[in-house]
């Protein structure tokens, strides 16, 4: 809609989002492209085997602490969902609430 207007500022701020939009594209697409030699990339292999040795090794930095701190997140990240899901149930299961606000509630 900012197109379509005659104002100066109009065309600018439209301007100024695509050119912000085109810019995060850009930074994306050049952050997916993957050289897989390189170890400082996102991805994360976690077996490395050299190419002069018969023995690979396993580089996981995963630990039972933080698969807890994982599960904390998770689980108080969850747990609003969670409890208005139940509350939702709870309230659109009860009887004396008509046909029509029970179905309300969904």
């Amino acid at each position: 809609s900012y197109f379509v207007t005659d104002k100066v500022l109009g065309w600018l701020v439209a301007f100024a989002a695509l050119g912000m939009q085109v810019g995060l594209l850009v930074a994306f697409v050049i952050a997916s492209e993957v050289k897989l030699q390189d170890d400082k990339i996102d991805i994360q292999f976690t077996w490395k085997c050299p190419r002069d040795s018969f023995v690979c090794k396993d580089t996981a930095d995963l630990t039972g602490a933080g698969w807890f701190i994982f599960s904390v997140l998770m689980i108080a990240n969850l747990a609003k969902d969670m409890i208005s899901g139940s509350k939702l149930i709870y309230h659109s299961s009860k009887v004396r609430h008509p046909i029509g606000s029970r179905i309300r509630y969904f």
